[in-house]
């Protein structure tokens, strides 16, 4: 039995600020990718996670897979996004955290990872430092 999936996009004052700053072909381009994948997601759910770079969590979260990942949107320009599908209630959420430049992706993430999971970090900060 196929359910209907909806899919909802979520953008992050962050990701507005660079959208804001990208020239209008950047800004329609990288609109464009994330509007492919969302209606792509409910019948080629696989395609689109090909089309999607996992982005690893920092080591001190040992055991947690990141729901973070990098979209391609051209040679110059990545968005980072969230993708959390919830089965429950037959959605799927892309957050769009960033839209940056390949070469400030990294840090972009890091930034991203950071406040996202500032609060495991905390957690596993304490339960290390417990004797």
């Amino acid at each position: 039995m196929v359910r209907n999936v909806d899919v909802l996009i979520e953008s992050t004052k962050g990701f507005e600020k660079d959208v804001a700053r990208l020239s209008e072909a950047d800004k329609a381009a990288a609109i464009q990718k994330i509007n492919d994948c969302a209606s792509l997601f409910p019948t080629q759910k696989a395609d689109v996670y090909r089309k999607l770079r996992r982005l690893p969590l920092p080591s001190s979260l040992n055991g947690y897979e990141s729901s973070l990942y990098t979209l391609r949107v051209s040679q110059k320009l990545r968005v980072v996004l969230a993708v959390d599908e919830d089965p429950i209630f037959g959605q799927v959420i892309f957050t769009l955290f960033r839209a940056v430049k390949h070469d400030d992706l990294d840090k972009a993430y890091k930034g991203v990872a950071e406040s996202l999971y500032q609060e495991l970090l905390h957690h596993n900060q304490e339960t290390a430092q417990t004797p």
